[in-house]
């Protein structure tokens, strides 16, 4: 995550940052996706372990190991105790770990951003479209939140068109700093409430 995010900074009033808070304390289901558990780190770093997951996504432990990815899983579920994260993961047939979404949250400025991914098997279908899209939709309505802020690395074309596509609006670069410290130039998009709603509505 950047320190710089979200672009737009509107503070939320105390009691719409405690509802948001609260809502992401209770949240264990996301469409298709359930909280991930300490159990799920085995499943959780399979699909982690493919280049083609793991290779755009900046936010992911690194060296990323079955060990590092417990560590990631044990701190997501300490950002919902405290109301700012959440961690989901999709299973297949047989319990595989087929995708995961990562939820960061801002509940003083009433914004939010979603990462994740999908298994290759699942690529170029339209999957991650639609599941990104329903994603967005829920953080509006069952978080409550009033903005989504995005990133995408300067080479990650299908993220950026992606975006683009679901009426994102662009809001020029940052610096995006990886667990070991090391950073990554990451282009930067916006979506309120509002034009979301305007846009592909709730429901």
């Amino acid at each position: 995550m950047a320190d710089d995010l979200p672009i737009t900074r509107n503070a939320a009033s105390p009691e719409t940052a405690a509802a948001i808070r609260a809502a992401v304390r209770g949240a264990v289901r996301m469409g298709e996706s359930r909280l991930a558990q300490p159990g799920d780190a085995a499943g959780l770093f399979a699909l982690l372990s493919d280049p083609l997951v793991h290779a755009p996504i900046y936010s992911l432990p690194r060296p990323l190991t079955e060990a590092s990815v417990a560590a990631f899983i044990d701190r997501h579920l300490a950002e919902r105790a405290a109301g700012e994260g959440l961690l989901f993961v999709r299973e297949g047939e047989g319990g595989q770990v087929m995708g995961y979404s990562d939820v960061q949250v801002w509940p003083d400025w009433g914004a939010g951003e979603l990462g994740g991914a999908l298994h290759p098997s699942l690529h170029g279908q339209g999957a991650g479209g639609r599941g990104a899209a329903a994603s967005f939709a829920w953080m509006f309505e069952a978080l409550g939140l009033g903005l989504l802020c995005e990133t995408a690395a300067l080479t990650n074309v299908a993220t950026q068109r992606l975006l683009d596509g679901l009426g994102f609006r662009r809001m020029g670069e940052t610096m995006s700093t990886r667990p070991d410290g090391t950073t990554r130039a990451s282009l930067v998009w916006e979506m309120t409430r509002a034009e979301w709603a305007a846009r592909h509505g709730f429901g």
